[in-house]
């Protein structure tokens, strides 16, 4: 069976998975606009940073946008990201391009819809049966299998993330 909303009205990113017929959960939770973080998200849901995911993304020096999905409670490690993915270096996009490179605003990055750029995913998920990951829309998430999602988005899995 494809995804669970509950009365929850579909992302882009769920219809998605629905036609690729992957199993998701649809949580949503009450964002606060003033923190948009995954620590927060994790404890309005009340699951554990590791597995609660944020979307972060980036322009590389020779690949241009990627995205990365590291947990909640850990740093992104440019280095290592940059490595992964053919890069010398990475930095994050300005905030004001995030709207037209991905379609979703800040607080609301999914790896799953309307561009698809390349994936790169903290190989820690794969340990996991789900973790949670933006569903397209602030105060939206899914709960997926990590297989699923790097299935779904050809992720790359990789050491990208450190504690601080």
């Amino acid at each position: 069976m494809a995804g669970s909303s509950k009365g929850v009205k579909k992302t882009n990113a769920a219809r998605r998975l629905d036609e690729l017929g992957v199993a998701y959960e649809l949580i949503r939770f009450d964002f606060d606009e003033r923190d948009l973080s995954a620590e927060r998200a994790a404890s309005d849901i009340g699951l554990p940073f590791e597995l609660v995911y944020k979307t972060l993304v980036l322009r590389g020096d020779k690949t241009g946008v990627i995205e990365a999905c590291v947990p909640a409670g850990l740093e992104l490690d440019l280095k290592a990201l940059a490595a992964l993915s053919g890069n010398k270096s990475v930095t994050m996009v300005n905030i004001r391009e995030l709207r037209d490179l991905t379609g979703y605003d800040r607080g609301g990055c999914s790896p799953i819809g309307r561009k698809n750029y390349p994936v790169y995913i903290y190989e820690d998920a794969l340990n996991h049966e789900r973790i949670a990951i933006n569903a397209g829309a602030r105060g939206l998430l899914f709960l997926m299998s990590p297989r699923d999602l790097i299935r779904v988005t050809g992720a790359a899995a990789g050491g990208i993330a450190y504690l601080p």
